[in-house]
């Protein structure tokens, strides 16, 4: 079973809460779609969970590139830069790469970046080193060259309802391991799928339809 889009109300503004010791959640880890993946937009998915606790979880699908879309471009469309503006851009917000990040608010924009990057009262803090920020002014900053050192912007987000998540897991629906900045942040949009299976001792073409957890 493919994750439904289900929202999980303010998991993008809010940590989870204090969780059991014995409890396996992976908010800060890194979710990768199994063969048996029945819905074609998670096929071939790498997701960054930002949140998992009993109440569901939320996640940013990391490799898929969100069409012809382009950062300069979307800042043009949002009254960021004017046209022609892009030139003075930094590097970093020239090359940000735009991607589809779940079926979920896919007209909202979520900013996933390194921890050297702080809004107060709009910034998710997932481990020593991710972030989440959902507003626009992280965008402005971006533009002007004071945001960031990495980050990616995703359209939408991923989804799951109370115990969803889980039980496609058990269902062999996914693998999980270990996030990276390199896999987070990198280019090589279109390797990830496979970088990720390696970093947990997976040879992409011998992957079957059964699988163990990471």
């Amino acid at each position: 079973m493919a994750p439904t889009g289900k929202r999980t109300g303010e998991s993008t503004r809010k940590p989870a809460p204090a969780l059991p010791s014995t409890a396996r959640y992976l908010d800060g880890r890194l979710l990768i779609a199994m063969p048996v993946m029945g819905d074609e937009r998670f096929e071939r998915s790498v997701i960054y969970l930002c949140a998992h606790s009993a109440e569901g979880a939320m996640g940013i699908i990391v490799n898929h590139p969100a069409g012809s879309i382009d950062f300069p471009e979307l800042l043009q469309q949002l009254g960021i830069i004017r046209k022609g503006e892009h030139i003075k851009l930094p590097e970093n917000a020239e090359s940000m790469k735009v991607l589809r990040g779940g079926p979920v608010d896919t007209g909202r924009g979520f900013v996933l970046h390194s921890s050297d990057f702080y809004i107060e009262n709009a910034t998710l803090r997932i481990d020593d080193g991710v972030c989440l920020t959902a507003t626009v002014d992280i965008l402005r900053a971006i533009a002007n060259g004071s945001g960031p050192k990495h980050a990616i912007l995703a359209l939408g987000y991923a989804g799951w309802a109370p115990g969803q998540l889980e039980t496609e897991i058990q269902s062999n629906g996914w693998l999980h391991c270990d996030a990276d900045s390199d896999l987070i942040f990198g280019d090589d949009v279109d390797e990830k799928y496979g970088r990720a299976l390696r970093k947990i001792g997976i040879d992409p073409g011998m992957l079957s339809n059964e699988a163990g957890h990471a």
